[in-house]
């Protein structure tokens, strides 16, 4: 049953696939704090007009304290990153009561895997050989020739290297002691940057020539590649009050592209508690590397902004009082932008034209139900 629904979901993306696009959908305001929310998260797939809607890799979902997240895609679009995580309930009261993590062996798990959009098979690809009870951050190397993520091992997450299968995972942080994630391989493939112990790194790809990218910032994060990989677009400052900053590969050119306003950072995507302080809500750059899209505040919104290479700041928003804006995301050919709104207290998606900005409705869910972490299906007939 669940092969031919996911064969129906194909069939209906075929016939659109220009307009898929991925994310997660979960329940926010249930009693319990964390945990009892996230482990309803599941991974859909739709059309960016909302039409279409479908969960995928039901199979994850095993035990009523596992879940599923919408990661990414395959760079040829045929395969949808999806992220399994499960936690033991009572691990997660420790946390709420200490509000901190507890990733232990046999408390916490995470897997990413590989689903097929035609067949909806399933590969566990870093259960393969396993190296680690916690791997997240699945990313490709050099256009799907190998496969980069972040195992947690012996309390310290650290980047590893592994064939398209799963098999011959290697360790690629060149004697690296910090706690690093983030990653993200260059266009060409032979370069990662992330951030390790909050600053930001890059290295070639097996973990040597590591280069330190210093801003005198105590807090640098979220690196990633501009589309031509000449560029690094992070965040700097502080915690909970940074700015989007730029740098070359080679280290010069660091400036800062924006201002914030103030905003935190990050956006809260739950209506219970949280510890962990909710979502990163970082910049994203342009599909033609040219300019950079990105959450301030303005007045008491969160509003969407576009900033250029050379600082021309552009507000794409201009919402009713309250209104929140987060995860900004461009189409491949940068004609459209999709991002989270938070308005009437539920997080919906929206897509905007960015011509015209005419704005439409992605998804309709009602109160106490949240759409995060959209990602655009990577075909090149995207809108």
């Amino acid at each position: 049953m669940i092969v031919l629904l996911n064969l129906i979901v194909s069939a209906s993306l075929a016939q659109s696939e220009s307009l898929a696009i991925g994310y997660t959908e979960l329940r926010t305001n249930l009693p319990g704090g964390r945990h009892a929310n996230v482990r309803t998260m599941r991974a859909i797939v739709a059309q960016a007009d909302g039409g279409g809607r479908k969960t995928i890799a039901s199979d994850l979902v095993d035990s009523p304290n596992a879940w599923t997240q919408f990661a990414g895609w395959s760079p040829d679009g045929k395969h949808a990153i999806v992220s399994r995580g499960w936690q033991d309930p009572e691990n997660a009261q420790w946390e709420e009561e200490h509000k901190a993590f507890r990733m232990n062996p046999g408390k916490w798990s995470l897997d990413s895997c590989l689903v097929d959009n035609v067949s909806g098979k399933i590969t566990n690809v870093t259960a393969v050989d396993r190296v680690s009870h916690y791997n997240g951050g699945l990313f490709f190397v050099a256009g799907g020739k190998s496969l980069g993520f972040t195992p947690l091992i012996g309390g310290v997450s650290r980047p590893y290297i592994m064939d398209m299968d799963g098999r011959d995972k290697r360790d690629v942080s060149a004697g690296g002691a910090g706690f690093a994630y983030g990653y993200g391989a260059s266009p060409d493939g032979k370069h990662v940057c992330y951030h390790e112990n909050y600053q930001v790194y890059i290295s070639n790809v097996d973990g040597s020539e590591k280069k330190h990218i210093k801003t005198g910032n105590p807090f640098d994060f979220a690196p990633k590649w501009s589309p031509d990989g000449v560029w690094l677009l992070f965040v700097s400052g502080t915690h909970g009050h940074w700015n989007p900053y730029i740098v070359k590969r080679d280290g010069t050119g660091l400036r800062k592209l924006a201002d914030l306003n103030g905003y935190q950072g990050w956006i809260l995507f739950l209506d219970v508690p949280d510890f962990h302080d909710g979502s990163s809500d970082i910049p994203a750059w342009s599909a033609d590397g040219g300019s950079v899209f990105y959450t301030a505040k303005s007045g008491s919104n969160v509003e969407l902004f576009q900033v250029t290479l050379d600082g021309a700041v552009k507000q794409l928003t201009r919402s009713p009082p309250g209104t929140l804006h987060y995860h900004p995301t461009p189409s491949p050919n940068g004609k459209q932008i999709l991002y989270g709104s938070m308005r009437s207290g539920i997080r919906q998606l929206y897509a905007m034209n960015l011509s015209d900005r005419t704005e439409r409705q992605v998804t309709r869910l009602s109160s106490g139900h949240g759409a995060m972490w959209p990602h655009w299906r990577p075909v090149s007939s995207q809108p």
